[in-house]
C-alpha cells in the first residue's frame, strides 16, 4: 500500500495518524511497562532499586540507538524505517518473554529489555515526521497531541494488564504483553503508512543546519528535559506506590492509573488544540511548567501527610506533566524542516531518555531512603527551573 503520488484522502491521513500512535505506543509501552512489574519483582525478593534498573534497561537501549535511528530517518524515510523497527522489536520482546519463562537471570533480562529498547527507537520521531508530513500547520498541534497520546495510552494499557497478569500469573505473562502490542503494530504499519511527500525529496539534501541558526532547538530540549523529570517520577513509580505504599490491590491500581493515562491522552489533544488556535508552541509550555511544578509540590505535602486527596492531585499532576510533549515534538519537527527533522526529533528523544534512565534509579534510591514525599517534592524543581528557559515562538 506504498503510495508514490504524494497526495492521500482526508481519511487516508487520519488512518495514518492513528497508525502512527499505535507503532509509538509499542515503544512506550516496552518503556514504561516494565515498571509495572515491580511490585512482582519486588515481592519475589529483588530490591526496589534492583527493580528499577531493569525498569530503565529499555530507555538505556533507546538513548544508544536513536540518533542513528534518526540519521537513518532522514535518508530512508519513515514506511521503509518503521516496518524494521517493529520487526525487530517483535523479535528482542519474545526473546526477553522466552528468557523470563525459562528463569533467566537479571542480567539476562536486562540485555533483552535493553535490545528492545534500541531496535523500538526509531519509532517516535517517525511518527512524528508523518504527522508534520501529511497535516497543514494549523492542524499539526492538533495531529501531533493525538500522536502524542501514544505514550499515556501506552502507559494505560500496560497498567491494566501487566501488574494483573503478573500476579496471577508471574513477570513472564507481564511481559508477554510488550510482545502483543508489537505484532499489531508492525501489522498495522505494513497495511497503512505511507511516507508523506517530503520523505524522498528530503533524503540526500544538503540543506543548512537549524542548530547553527538560533538556539531555538537547544533551548527546547533542555525544557523538554527538564519537564520530563516529573514524567518520570509519575509513570514509574506511581503503581508501586498505589500497591505497596497504599496497599491497593493490583486491578485497583491498574484501572486508577489507566483512567487517568486515558484523561492525560486527552489533554494533550486539548494541549495541541490549545496551540492551534494560539498560533503558539511555546506559550502553553511555560503555563504546563508552572503547573507541573504547583502540582508535584502538592502532591509531595499531601503524601508527606498521609492526606487521601494525595490520589488526586496524583491524577491531577498526571495529566499536566504530559502535556508539553505534543508541543515540543511539533515545534521541533517544524523548525527543523524536514531534511533535520529525523535528526532533531532523534536528539529530542535521546536527550530525555538518558535523563529517564538516570532519574529511575535516583528516585528509587530517594524513595527507598526517604519516602515518596521527598521524591515527589524534588521532582517539582525541574518544571520550575524549565520556566526561565522556555524560548519565544520563532518568527
Amino acid at each position: 500500500m506504498q503510495s508514490t503520488s504524494g497526495t492521500v484522502s482526508d481519511a487516508r491521513r487520519w488512518v495514518i495518524l492513528a497508525t502512527s500512535l499505535l507503532a509509538a505506543m509499542a515503544t512506550t509501552c516496552l518503556a514504561s511497562g516494565v515498571a509495572f512489574l515491580i511490585p512482582r519483582l519486588h515481592a519475589d525478593g529483588m530490591s526496589l532499586p534492583a527493580a528499577s534498573v531493569l525498569a530503565s534497561a529499555p530507555m538505556v537501549g533507546m538513548v544508544a540507538t536513536t540518533v542513528l535511528w534518526g540519521w537513518a530517518l532522514d535518508r530512508v524515510g519513515e514506511r521503509r524505517i518503521l516496518l524494521l523497527s517493529l520487526s525487530l522489536t517483535v523479535v528482542a520482546t519474545a526473546a526477553t518473554t522466552v528468557a523470563s519463562a525459562l528463569g533467566a537471570p537479571t542480567w539476562g533480562l536486562w540485555l533483552g529489555l535493553f535490545t528492545g529498547g534500541a531496535v523500538s527507537a526509531s519509532t517516535n520521531g517517525a511518527s512524528g515526521r508523518i504527522v508534520v508530513g501529511w497535516f497543514p500547520a494549523h492542524q499539526r498541534g492538533t495531529a501531533m497531541g493525538i500522536r502524542q497520546m501514544a505514550q499515556p495510552l501506552g502507559v494505560g494499557v500496560t497498567g491494566l494488564t501487566v501488574p494483573v497478569l503478573a500476579q496471577h500469573f508471574g513477570a513472564t505473562a507481564g511481559f508477554a504483553v510488550f510482545v502483543v502490542v508489537a505484532v499489531i503494530a508492525l501489522a498495522a504499519t505494513a497495511l497503512t503508512i505511507v511516507d508523506p511527500p517530503h520523505s524522498t525529496s528530503a533524503a540526500g539534501t544538503d540543506a543548512p543546519n537549524p542548530y547553527r541558526r538560533t538556539n531555538f532547538l537547544v533551548r527546547v530540549h533542555a525544557v523538554s528535559v527538564l519537564l520530563v523529570v516529573p514524567q518520570v517520577a509519575l509513570w514509574t513509580f506511581v503503581p508501586a506506590w498505589l500497591m505497596i505504599a497504599r496497599h491497593w490491590p493490583p486491578l485497583q491500581a491498574g484501572v486508577a492509573v489507566t483512567a487517568t493515562q486515558v484523561v492525560a491522552a486527552l489533554g494533550r489533544i486539548a494541549a495541541g488544540r490549545w496551540s492551534d488556535r494560539w498560533g503558539s508552541r511555546m506559550r502553553p509550555i511555560r503555563i504546563i511548567a508552572a503547573l507541573a511544578a504547583l502540582l508535584m509540590a502538592a502532591l509531595a505535602a499531601t503524601d508527606a501527610i498521609g492526606s487521601p486527596v494525595a490520589v488526586l492531585v496524583m491524577v491531577a499532576a498526571s495529566i499536566v506533566v504530559v502535556a508539553d510533549n505534543g508541543l515540543a515534538f511539533t515545534a521541533i519537527a517544524e523548525y527543523a524542516g524536514p531534511a533535520w527533522s529525523g535528526r532533531g526529533l532523534a536528539i529530542q528523544n535521546t536527550s530525555q531518555y538518558i535523563l529517564s534512565a538516570a532519574a529511575v534509579p535516583l528516585i528509587a534510591r530517594i524513595i527507598e531512603g526517604h519516602g515518596y514525599a521527598w521524591a515527589y517534592a524534588l521532582s517539582a524543581v525541574p518544571p520550575l527551573l524549565a520556566l526561565a528557559l522556555v524560548p519565544r515562538d520563532p518568527q
